[in-house]
């Protein structure tokens, strides 16, 4: 998954760089760092995060006319649960506690915490015990939310019709007729150090930024978040994406066994469990990222028409495609250096018909096609590199010498829209964060992410993270949790035949797997970019989340 990171993080560092400077500026210290920094230089308070700013709005949606709140604002948790604890409904120490007591002369030096910034929508008039409420965030890991709130199920979203580059501004922010209001109530949660979130204290980057770390802020926030607004009674969902899937996996697991709350379903979009899976680079011996790829590369064909013949219909096509991938490829490629000479020709050929790679490519790759170089290789002789989150999107070649692809087209073709669009509509339609940058990505200003696992039953070895156990886990200790999983066809960051694979080998009974729903989509990673299926997974959600138990 260090390939995914530094594929999305990519499109951020001239921003970054920017953002940095005017962060420090406007927050008297580095807003995201990691903390030697921040520990020498800040001698004032630290400033008390904005009150948060609450308006009104109504959205037609789901057949239905809904008038909603909306609320934006922080909540702070601490990076422990006893550090958390101690900390009042403002963020401060209470009064009387150890952390008020022990509280250092300088700010850097206090326990950590953090501002996490979230946007809530109630629908107006309805009753907490009545009203599911869904969680949302994305991935990254270092991602903002500001992906699934302006263009997946919240009350607007970004036009990004067709799969080529966006004109420029000014771009269109819609109100959205596929919004879940419908259905439920919604929060987007920027992970620490995003949106118009900030971390504070000594070590904080350390403290928050880790894949343990990470979740047990989340299910923090989402206590307080609870007592804040009277939510302990209401259907509860979680909406990962990405990197938010991984979190799902943990956070569920955290909330049901450590925090108890009973979760009514988990909802995944563009999973991703076991990273020693994803697609981003060669590993010798390890073949199966290889072969749960293959279907992704050849609905890019499809879609692209580089088949011939063409077939007439995508999912039969994929259907075969599967079959030949668990079939005689992946016996080819176990076969190692004993696949004979005639073996390896004809699996080249079998190969060159689902994707359209050259024959003499595949059989110089020794059959295994990286994301990266397929991204690269599958238009080469037009020039152009193929998208890594959306194969429909196609952007001319960086470096026509490179053996990979250098960036995503299509997150160059969208990513100014959403990143205008949120600016704008936080500050104008909800009346936040007037003098503050927002955040679309952790500065993370060489303090990284932890990838250790150390918590709960997660598989942890040489080969990388699963956090495939942690969902196992909740879903064993709470057998009603009911899962989603939504993936696009044409999503090669994290391909829908893998997170098939990973749902199909979950350490659970067979009694639980009926719990478990897959949907897919003619779009890619965010699949809400194509209007068909933003339409397409509200229905589906909406469906999921009315059939949860406990949903009236």
């Amino acid at each position: 998954m260090n390939n995914l990171h530094r594929q999305f993080a990519v499109l951020f560092v001239a921003a970054a760089l920017v953002l940095t400077l005017s962060v420090r500026a406007q927050d008297e210290k580095p807003a995201a760092n990691s903390d030697a920094t921040t520990a020498k230089s800040a001698k004032a308070p630290e400033p008390a995060p904005p009150p948060d700013s609450t308006t009104q709005g109504s959205i037609d949606a789901g057949g239905q006319h809904i008038a909603y709140t909306a609320v934006a604002g922080t909540i702070t948790v601490g990076a422990t649960d006893t550090d958390d604890a101690q900390l009042g409904p403002d963020g401060k120490p209470l009064p009387g506690s150890q952390l008020a007591l022990a509280a250092p002369k300088e700010p850097a030096d206090a326990p950590p915490v953090a501002h996490m910034f979230y946007v809530a929508y109630f629908k107006t008039g309805a009753t907490a015990e009545d009203r599911p409420i869904t969680f949302f965030y994305n991935g990254g890991p270092g991602s903002s939310t500001m992906w699934l709130h302006m263009g997946s199920l919240g009350p607007k979203y970004v036009e990004t019709a067709g799969d080529t580059h966006l004109p420029g501004a000014p771009y269109k922010l819609i109100d959205n007729a596929d919004s879940l209001l419908d259905v439920s109530d919604e929060v987007f949660i920027d992970m620490p150090g995003t949106g118009f979130g900030r971390l504070a204290g000594k070590d904080a980057g350390k403290a928050f930024w880790g894949v343990d770390q990470d979740a047990e802020a989340f299910a923090r926030f989402i206590a307080r978040f609870l007592v804040k607004y009277g939510r302990w009674n209401s259907p509860k969902f979680l909406f990962g994406e990405s990197y938010g899937t991984t979190r799902s996996a943990v956070l569920a697991n955290v909330l049901e066994n450590e925090k108890s709350v009973d979760l009514n379903g988990v909802m995944l979009l563009g999973e991703i469990f076991s990273f020693p899976m994803a697609t981003g680079g060669p590993r010798p011996g390890m073949d199966l990222p290889y072969e749960l790829a293959l279907p992704t590369y050849a609905a890019t064909a499809w879609y692209h028409k580089k088949l011939s013949p063409q077939p007439p219909a995508l999912e039969p096509f994929l259907k075969e495609v599967e079959e030949f991938a668990m079939g005689e490829y992946i016996h080819a490629l176990a076969e190692g250096n004993n696949l004979s000479d005639a073996e390896k020709q004809q699996v080249a050929e079998k190969l060159h018909d689902y994707t359209g790679l050259p024959v003499d490519y595949l059989i110089k790759a020794n059959l295994r096609v990286t994301a990266g170089e397929f991204e690269k290789t599958f238009d080469d002789p037009e020039g152009m590199t193929t998208g890594r989150y959306d194969t429909r999107f196609l952007g001319p070649t960086l470096d026509p010498l490179s053996e990979g692809s250098e960036y995503d087209p299509q997150s160059a073709a969208i990513s100014s829209a959403y990143f205008s669009l949120v600016n704008l509509y936080l500050r104008q339609n909800l009346k936040y964060g007037e003098g503050q940058t927002y955040l679309p990505h952790a500065l993370f200003d060489g303090a990284g992410w932890n990838m250790t696992r150390t918590g709960g039953s997660g598989f942890r070895n040489a080969l990388g993270l699963n956090v495939s156990a942690d969902l196992a886990e909740a879903m064993k200790t709470n057998p009603r949790l009911k899962v989603m999983v939504n993936d696009g066809y044409y999503d090669l960051a994290t391909p829908f035949f893998a997170a098939e694979y990973e749902e199909e080998h979950l350490p659970i009974p067979a009694s639980l797997t009926k719990n478990i729903e897959y949907d897919w989509y003619e779009s890619g990673h965010m699949a809400y970019v194509r209007d068909e299926c933003r339409k397409l997974l509200h229905d589906r959600v909406a469906a999921f989340i009315k059939s949860a138990d406990g949903v009236q």
